[in-house]
C-alpha cells in the first residue's frame, strides 16, 4: 500500500487568476487514489499553508477554482481535497466518516508546497466537521477557521429534512437505528483532544447550517479552554453578499496570519 499523502499525479488546471497557479493533484489516502486542487501564488516566497475543507456532498459544494484562487491571493498556498469518490477519485464520500482521512492526509500534500510549520484550516459548511476532525487527529495545525460550519452531526440530521435520505444511505441508518455511525462522526465529545485556536464565522439567519452549530461549538471550545473568537452576523444566511464575503475572507486570512499556535 502506498504511504498516505504520497502524490501520484499532478495535472495543470486552468486558473481564473493570472497571479495564481492551479493544479489538480491525485494522492493516496487509506489505499485509495483521491484528488484535490492546489493553488500556489506565482510570486516566489515562503507562504503559510491552508487546507481548505469544502462543503457539500459529491458534486454539490465542490471545490471552486475561483474561491481557492481568491484565498490564495491573500498570500497562502492552498490545498483543497475533493474527498474520496469525487471527480474520479476512488472510494465513496462518507460525509465525515472514513473520508476524514482524505483531509488529514491532505496536509502531507500541502506541506510539500508551503512552510510546513504553518498549516491552517479553512472550513466551510460540511467542511466544518472535517476541519474539527483534522484539528483533533493532527498535532501540527496552527489555526482553524470554520465558516457556517457543521459541528453537530445529530443536529444536522434533525434540522435538514432534505438530507435525511442521503445521511441514512451514507451513514447506514437513522441515529436511533444505527447509532454507531453517528457516534463515529460525532466530533464534539473529542474537542478536548485539540488546542487549536479557532475562529467561528456564522450568519445567524443560516437555514443550511443553523446558528446553533456555531453556539454549541463555541461552548465546547470555551468549556475545554481552547482559544476561540467569534464573528457572528445577525443579518446574513449561509451565503454572504459578494462584497461582504470578500472582506470577511481578507479579514479571516489576516487572522490566520496573526496566529502563532498554542
Amino acid at each position: 500500500m502506498k504511504i498516505n499523502g504520497t502524490i501520484e499525479k499532478v495535472r495543470t488546471y486552468p486558473s481564473p487568476n493570472p497571479h495564481i497557479i492551479l493544479s489538480e493533484i491525485t494522492y493516496w489516502s487509506c489505499g485509495l487514489r483521491v484528488k484535490g486542487m492546489l493553488a500556489v501564488p506565482k510570486e516566489p516566497g515562503n507562504y503559510d499553508g491552508i487546507l481548505y475543507c469544502r462543503g457539500g456532498m459529491q458534486s454539490i459544494g465542490m471545490v471552486r477554482p475561483a474561491r481557492i484562487a481568491q484565498i490564495a491571493s491573500e498570500g497562502f498556498v492552498i490545498f483543497a481535497p475533493y474527498y474520496r469518490g469525487n471527480r474520479g477519485g476512488e472510494g465513496r464520500d462518507e460525509f465525515a466518516g472514513e473520508d476524514r482521512w482524505d483531509a488529514v492526509y491532505g496536509v502531507e500534500v500541502l506541506k510539500r508546497y508551503c512552510i510546513p510549520e504553518r498549516i491552517h484550516l479553512f472550513a466551510f459548511s460540511r467542511g466544518g466537521i472535517m476541519g474539527l476532525w483534522i484539528a483533533i487527529l493532527r498535532n501540527d495545525i496552527t489555526s482553524l477557521v470554520t465558516w457556517a460550519g457543521v459541528s453537530d452531526i445529530y443536529l444536522t440530521y434533525e434540522e435538514r429534512l432534505d438530507m435525511r435520505k442521503m445521511m441514512k444511505r451514507v451513514i447506514g441508518g437513522t441515529p436511533t437505528k444505527f447509532p454507531l455511525g453517528y457516534e463515529q462522526r460525532d466530533v464534539l465529545p473529542r474537542i478536548e483532544k485539540t488546542n487549536v485556536p479557532t475562529l467561528i464565522i456564522h450568519g445567524e439567519r443560516d437555514n443550511n447550517v443553523s446558528f446553533e452549530h456555531a453556539k454549541v461549538l463555541e461552548q465546547a471550545l470555551i468549556g475545554n479552554s481552547i482559544p476561540v473568537e467569534t464573528w457572528y452576523y445577525p443579518e446574513f444566511t449561509h451565503f454572504f453578499p459578494s462584497k461582504i464575503n470578500r472582506r470577511v475572507v481578507k479579514d479571516a486570512c489576516q487572522w490566520m496570519k496573526n496566529q502563532r499556535g498554542v
